[in-house]
């Protein structure tokens, strides 16, 4: 087995064991098909995904920068997954994935390159706030939890992107 599943492998396997001991220890009632669809998200998506495009870059930003932004997306669609987001009854909720889709055009237009990488996240946090603003616009029940709440949450999501995009920027000037 190469190294790169081993470490895919042994890091899914350390971060689901935090869902499973609080699911088997505390009130979490977690269904198995939760857990097949974040071993999934992690092994599929995050793991394989790092591996294939930051692996072959020496530069120690771009890693972290793609490992950022990957971050961003796991939490991004494993939170939607959960409350039924980008699935669910809402069809307000099909902007997350409006959101994604910049990010990934954007990464095929710039050939994962640092430059355009970072005007990429730069352009995927610019709709990553937008979301609220034009859920708030059409009124969507999505505020159930608050103006602020869900501001709050969309600018924290928006920030891990501008900070992927600036780790970008870094890469593209190969400072690090």
């Amino acid at each position: 087995m190469k190294t790169y599943n081993v470490r895919i492998a042994t890091g899914t396997g350390l971060i689901m064991l935090i869902p499973l001991v609080l699911t088997l220890l505390a009130s979490w009632h977690w269904r198995p098909g939760a857990f097949v669809l974040a071993f999934l998200l992690l092994v599929g998506g995050a793991g394989l995904t790092y591996e294939l495009v930051a692996k072959k870059r020496s530069n120690k930003a771009y890693r972290f920068a793609v490992g950022v932004a990957l971050a961003t997306v796991f939490l991004l669609v494993w939170m939607n997954a959960a409350v039924g987001g980008i699935l669910g009854d809402d069809p307000a909720n099909m902007m997350y994935f409006g959101v994604l889709l910049v990010g990934f055009i954007g990464a095929i237009i710039a050939r994962l390159e640092p430059q355009g990488m970072s005007r990429a996240l730069f352009a995927t946090a610019f709709a990553m706030a937008l979301v609220p603003v034009i859920a708030r616009i059409i009124g969507t029940p999505a505020f159930a939890n608050g103006v602020v709440a869900v501001f709050g949450l969309h600018a924290f999501f928006a920030t891990l992107f501008v900070g992927s995009a600036l780790l970008f920027r870094c890469a593209s000037a190969n400072r690090l």
